[in-house]
């Protein structure tokens, strides 16, 4: 068609010509001169005027520089003035028919079946493929008219294309050769040669590679080729269009065209990736696929589409889609080819090809925005195809996906998805329903367990996901009874209480309440370990609620009782009692066994919780709601006891010992059968005894023990007894009681502790006899422990040195220290100190026999006698060493001392020989002298050795003793110093050492003696 306004590129020679102004004096020969302006124009004369202004100038004008360009102005307009504006090169393309219903509409109609293409795929190949418009007219010009009359060619164009030869042949070096070739070539298409315009643009294409024209001539070239079915020539064309990048105009269609050059061909993947590039190159300048427009472009691009989908199916189906993606890149379109090429299969129905297709796209984008509706068509696509096991599979996996806690909704709204929203609404209420009535279905028993599963599933998601909808109370209710009815008894009630509470008050609340609390019921029945108290927890917990918001509920009564008792069983004592009470007083004309046992609750529970008194008076009235021959009578006659009782200790610990021996005492008078009893009367002289009340105390004790000697305490109640009597000073009637607390005493070491203070009770009464024979009876049956026999074996011993009975002390002091001897690893720190210390005893015994003895004549056989005392006293008192004991070593060591001494003065008082001559008498002195001068000295050096403990800090009577003997031994030297209190310290400290001289000493010395003595006498 011809346009309003003209476009006319005016050299500024035509424009002078044509104008109605300007300078007058002006010639074409001077216009010459001036510079060239060919920018295009408006002109508002008509192209008639225009023309002739050219050819005026071409034939007046001397032919110049510029003839060549209004030659092919003056041709332009010829051609203009026949066809109408060329050279624009603009692309035009037919209106297609409506294809199957696209992508982005897919969701507004998918209620209904998409409406089936206008046109075959035959005809929309055919259509597809036609050539691109190029020009204003048709696309080949035909000479004859529609109803056959031939139409001649009008001259301007004839003349045109003579003109164009003309520029062609007279200049060949002229600049603009390419622009005219160009126009030479669509002057040929404009009058139908299209042959002769492919020569003219083969030309152009060999003399010109890089004119401007070059991108429009190949487009031209490739449509030529593609019209004759000569579609590599024409794969070649378009291909060098788009080798010249996309700023060209022609760069999309030769792509689109490209693609179909290649699908003709039957090259499909091939084809796939031309239309693919001109859809991102489409992306890549700002397209919005998501916002279609009408239009050529929009139309191409659902043909491009279909022709994808073709291509995809061509190459194999729905899978291919993926792999091709999975190859070449993943495309932020794809889900317009995707919903493409599910709809093209439907159409075809195709049914399992289109569902696949959609849920390839769902699987590779989880996140995308269709995806959801890719999913609900799925389902549609099943139901369409009469699937229904099918539609099962996915409406599940559309409540998976889509389940409004997934994941997809992290990244989408749900405010922005109502239709989604209520597509997921009705699925999880169909699936449930499904499964649940599948689950029911006797013939399907085996698949009992997989139907529950998944019914419970859908249950559930459907409640989470609509929490507060109007359906929700039923549907929970539903849920419910198939948890009741698979006997998942605990989720069946948690389901029931929600049912009955979480909604706002409707029909079933109520039976879901009661229904709840049966199930928490059965849920005890079958409940096993630490998880039954859970179960008893629910239960109770259910049961309240269920009381307090159903109190009128013919079941209410029987329901807060049972809660009550276990309550107490729970030890939740506060609301057992609470619960019991709340029975009590709000039923009253309940069942006489009911109220029974929510006294007992309140009273066990007081009990537990030391409100003794309030658990005094309820079992006072569970005791007048009991028969006198019911069995449960003696347990309630125990409980008032107890409370009793209880009421006695809390007076205890408040100190108030009068006021709970009369509450023990009571017991007697208000529940005499009562196992407590005994007790009670035992506590009861206890309180007394606090109260220094002797005489009662022992009183009720004597009593309880005649009357119970078969009870556990009649042998504590004699150990009080025997308190009682210490305390009351009669020690010998407590030693007494202890004796028979040690004959009747299971426990042995009670019995030992017992006879052991037996004896010191009798051994502090002076009573010796009795003493003696406790405390032997105790070495005897008790060795071990090994301190406290040793104890006894020296308190023993003390008992007959004071009876001075010498022989026994002595056999004890050796008894004492003969068990040490043999204790060996059962030896301690202090049976080791007793040991030495009865071994000193009988040390000192050996030194007695020792020192006492003389040396008289004849002098041998009283010295061998004297030696051998000496070296067995020497061995007992060196012995001592051996057990580690400061004070007995220091003793040792101070006896050692005295045995030289004592030998050194013995030597010196012996019985002179008689008939010795005065010479003789004065020899033998002299001997006497020298030899018991070493003795002496060897004393000194022992009872030095004591002296220096005192450097070391310990100060003991042994020690000071050494001391005064060395003051006696030599004055000069000891008498001066003066012991204070600064040498006093620990015996711990002291080193044992041996401080004996060597036994040959002694020989030697003695060996000397009764040699100088056999002397005299010879």
């Amino acid at each position: 068609m011809i346009r309003n306004a003209v476009i006319l590129a005016l050299a500024p020679l035509g424009l002078i010509a044509c104008a109605t102004g300007g300078n007058p004096s002006g010639t074409l020969a001077e216009l010459e001169k001036m510079p060239a302006d060919i920018e295009e124009v408006y002109v508002e004369d008509s192209l008639e005027r225009a023309a002739q202004s050219y050819r005026r100038y071409l034939n007046e004008t001397s032919e110049s520089a510029r003839t060549p360009e209004a030659m092919r102005r003056l041709a332009d307009l010829q051609i203009e003035q026949a066809y109408g504006v060329i050279g624009s090169g603009e692309i035009m393309e037919m209106e297609a028919p409506d294809a199957a219903a696209p992508t982005d509409r897919i969701v507004a109609e998918r209620q209904s079946r998409p409406a089936e293409p206008s046109e075959s795929d035959q005809e929309f190949e055919k259509r597809a493929t036609e050539r691109a418009q190029l020009l204003t007219q048709a696309v080949e010009f035909s000479p004859q008219m529609p109803g056959g009359e031939t139409v001649a060619v009008p001259a301007g164009p004839r003349e045109a294309i003579g003109t164009y030869w003309s520029i062609l042949e007279t200049y060949p070096h002229y600049e603009r050769n390419d622009q005219v070739l160009y126009q030479l070539s669509r002057a040929y298409d404009e009058i139908g040669e299209p042959d002769e315009a492919m020569k003219v643009m083969d030309r152009l294409v060999a003399e010109y590679p890089y004119s401007r024209y070059l991108d429009e001539v190949y487009f031209r070239r490739g449509e030529y080729y593609f019209v004759r079915k000569k579609y590599l020539d024409a794969e070649d064309a378009y291909g060098s269009v788009i080798r010249m990048g996309s700023g060209s105009s022609y760069y999309e269609l030769a792509l689109y065209k490209l693609g179909w050059s290649l699908y003709k061909q039957e090259l499909y993947e091939e084809a796939l990736h031309n239309y693919i590039a001109m859809l991102d190159y489409r992306l890549s300048i700002g397209y919005d696929f998501d916002n279609a427009r009408e239009g050529d472009d929009e139309h191409r691009l659902d043909d491009t589409f279909r022709v994808i989908s073709l291509s995809f199916s061509n190459l194999g189906g729905p899978e291919v889609v993926d792999e091709y993606f999975s190859r070449n890149g993943q495309r932020s379109y794809a889900d317009k080819i995707y919903g493409n090429l599910g709809e093209f299969y439907f159409g075809k129905l195709r049914y399992e090809d289109a569902a696949s297709v959609y849920k390839s796209f769902i699987a590779l984008n989880p996140f995308h925005k269709v995806s959801p509706h890719f999913g609900m068509r799925v389902v549609e696509i099943y139901g369409e195809a009469g699937f229904p096991l099918l539609v099962v599979e996915a409406k599940k996996e559309f409540a998976n996906t889509y389940a409004l806690d997934a994941e997809y909704w992290k990244v989408h709204d749900l405010e922005d998805a109502a239709e989604v929203v209520g597509f997921l609404k009705v699925n999880l209420t169909d699936l449930a329903g499904h499964y649940h009535a599948l689950y029911q279905e006797q013939a399907l028993f085996d698949e009992r367990p997989a139907n529950f599963g998944e019914a419970n599933r859908w249950y559930r998601q459907y409640l989470a996901s609509f929490p507060g909808g109007d359906e929700s109370p039923r549907i929970n209710y539903q849920l419910a009874d198939l948890l009741l009815e698979n006997q998942d008894f605990g989720d069946a009630a948690k389901e029931y209480e929600r049912t009955a509470y979480a909604y706002e008050p409707h029909d079933q609340a109520a039976e879901a309440g009661y229904a709840a609390v049966f199930s928490h019921r059965e849920h005890l029945k079958v409940a096993t370990g630490a998880g039954q108290r859970d179960v008893k927890q629910l239960t109770v917990a259910s049961s309240l609620r269920f009381a307090d918001t159903f109190p009128d509920h013919e079941q209410a009564p029987t329901v807060l009782g049972h809660a009550a008792d276990d309550l107490y069983e729970m030890k939740d004592l506060p609301l057992a009692i609470e619960s019991a009470r709340k029975l009590i007083q709000r039923y009253p004309g309940a069942d006489m066994e009911l109220t029974r046992s929510a006294w007992a609750v309140v009273a066990n529970s007081s009990m537990d919780l030391t409100e003794y008194v309030d658990a005094e008076n309820a079992y006072s009235n569970v005791l007048a709601l009991t028969a006198t021959d019911d069995d449960k009578r003696q347990a309630v006659i125990d409980g008032l006891a107890a409370a009793i009782y209880k009421q006695g200790e809390q007076a205890n610990l408040l100190e108030d010992y009068r006021a709970a021996a009369n509450h023990f005492l009571r017991i007697k008078e208000l529940a005499p059968t009562s196992s407590v009893r005994s007790a009670a009367e035992y506590d009861a002289a206890a309180a007394l005894m606090k109260l220094q009340d002797w005489m009662l105390a022992s009183n009720v004790l004597e009593e309880f023990r005649t009357s119970h000697p078969e009870h556990e305490l009649a042998t504590e109640a004699t150990k009080q007894l025997a308190h009682i009597y210490r305390e009351d000073g009669q020690v010998e009637r407590s030693a007494a009681e202890h004796e028979r607390i040690a004959a009747e005493a299971a426990d042995p070491e009670v019995s030992r502790e017992a006879l052991l203070i037996a004896g010191d009770l009798y051994d502090q009464a002076g009573i010796v006899a009795d003493a003696i024979r406790v405390y032997r009876q105790y070495v005897t049956e008790y060795p071990q422990p090994l301190d406290v026999a040793m104890e006894t074996r020296t308190r023993l011993a003390g008992i007959f040195k004071s009876e001075a009975d010498y022989e026994r002390y002595h056999e004890e002091l050796g008894a004492i220290v003969a068990i040490d001897r043999e204790a060996g690893a059962g030896r301690t720190d202090r049976s080791r100190y007793l040991a030495a210390k009865a071994a000193l005893v009988l040390a000192e015994l050996s030194y007695g026999q020792f020192a006492r003895l003389d040396l008289r004549q004849p002098f041998e056989q009283s010295l061998a006698i004297k030696q051998q005392r000496m070296d067995e006293s020497l061995k007992k008192f060196e012995d001592l060493v051996s057990y580690e004991v400061a004070e007995v070593t220091a003793a040792a060591t101070y006896y050692i001392g005295e045995i030289y001494l004592n030998f050194s003065a013995s030597l010196m008082d012996s019985e002179r020989p008689a008939g010795l001559t005065d010479a003789e008498k004065m020899d033998y002195e002299m001997v006497i002298e020298e030899e018991a001068f070493p003795f002496e000295e060897r004393a000194i050096s022992v009872h030095e050795a004591n002296f220096e403990l005192l450097v070391g800090g310990v100060y003991n009577p042994w020690v000071k003793k050494s001391l005064d003997r060395l003051t006696d031994l030599m004055p000069g030297r000891y008498a001066k110093n003066e012991i204070s209190g600064g040498y006093l310290g620990s015996i711990d400290a002291y080193a044992y050492r041996m401080p004996i001289a060597p036994p040959d000493a002694v020989s030697e010395a003695t060996a000397s003696l009764t040699t100088a003595a056999s002397g005299s006498l010879d």
